[in-house]
């Protein structure tokens, strides 16, 4: 299956509007530039009439622009070899490729090829959250990775001393990804499966939840995450802008998790919970 980019040419306050309204109609990733930002979905997935109509409510509020274009999964190595660059997180953690230098100075080295998955750490939500990460003892810790992409957090998880990760994708070439990824970097704990909440029935307790997705998929699924939290754990979510934390905030209550802190970077948010 292949992806559909979109690009959106858009003012700031416009921007985060549209990656709202695109969110509801299957756009799931995000990824912000100085022009405004691009949107991914599949080519399954792709409504272009609903995107036309989405633009033509909002033109008359500001400058905006967008196209489309398909990207194979035979041409997406080769995009994202091309734009990868190597990245430091909080002066502590390398994200790089394969083909990238090992840098000195940094207490862990990541390395990651992503393929068809989302999750290099250059997405404001990936690095935040592992920034959040580095703030917990994973030491021990039996932790799931929901929405894992490329793996990442789960890799991070090993290594700040998790006993055991489980990472959970709904697509199938990102769990292989992922698979592939937890074995570059010499994983043992890392157990990669295919689906969404619904793979977790009968999963005991987790220690820690990590949960990078998107605004709609946390409200849809909170309660299966917080009904796997025992009390006084945490679970990490991102995936969405500053404006929605009040909502997110709101069903977390619902569901017995107490909001901690967050920290946001270029509007965008991870915030840390603990079950009550």
């Amino acid at each position: 299956m292949d992806f559909i980019e979109l690009t959106v040419e858009a003012p700031r306050e416009l921007a985060d509007i549209l990656v709202a309204e695109l969110g509801e109609v299957g756009f799931d990733t995000f990824e912000d530039n100085d022009a405004g930002f691009c949107a991914y979905t599949t080519e399954a997935a792709f409504d272009p009439d609903g995107v036309a109509e989405i633009m033509a409510r909002y033109e008359a509020l500001g400058e905006l622009s967008h196209a489309h274009r398909v990207i194979t999964r035979q041409n997406w190595n080769a995009e994202w070899e091309k734009n990868f660059q190597p990245l430091i997180i909080a002066e502590r953690v390398s994200v790089r490729a394969p083909f990238h230098p090992q840098p000195a100075g940094v207490d862990y080295d990541i390395v990651i090829m992503p393929r068809m998955s989302f999750g290099t750490g250059h997405h404001e939500t990936t690095a935040l959250m592992i920034e959040n990460q580095l703030d917990i003892d994973h030491r021990g810790l039996r932790v799931l990775d929901m929405g894992c992409g490329t793996g990442i957090l789960a890799i991070m998880a090993e290594m700040l001393g998790a006993r055991q990760v489980l990472a959970v994708d709904v697509e199938p070439w990102t769990v292989e990804n992922a698979a592939d990824n937890a074995a570059e970097n010499q994983c043992r704990t890392i157990e990669c499966r295919l689906g969404g909440v619904e793979v977790l029935a009968g999963e005991a307790p987790f220690d820690l939840i990590l949960a990078n997705i998107n605004r709609n998929v946390l409200l849809e699924d909170m309660h299966a995450y917080a009904a796997l939290l025992p009390s006084g754990k945490p679970i990490l979510f991102s995936g969405f802008y500053e404006e929605d934390l009040d909502k997110i905030k709101n069903e977390a209550t619902r569901h017995g998790l107490v909001y901690q802190r967050h920290r946001t970077l270029r509007s965008w948010v991870s915030a840390i919970f603990v079950k009550a």
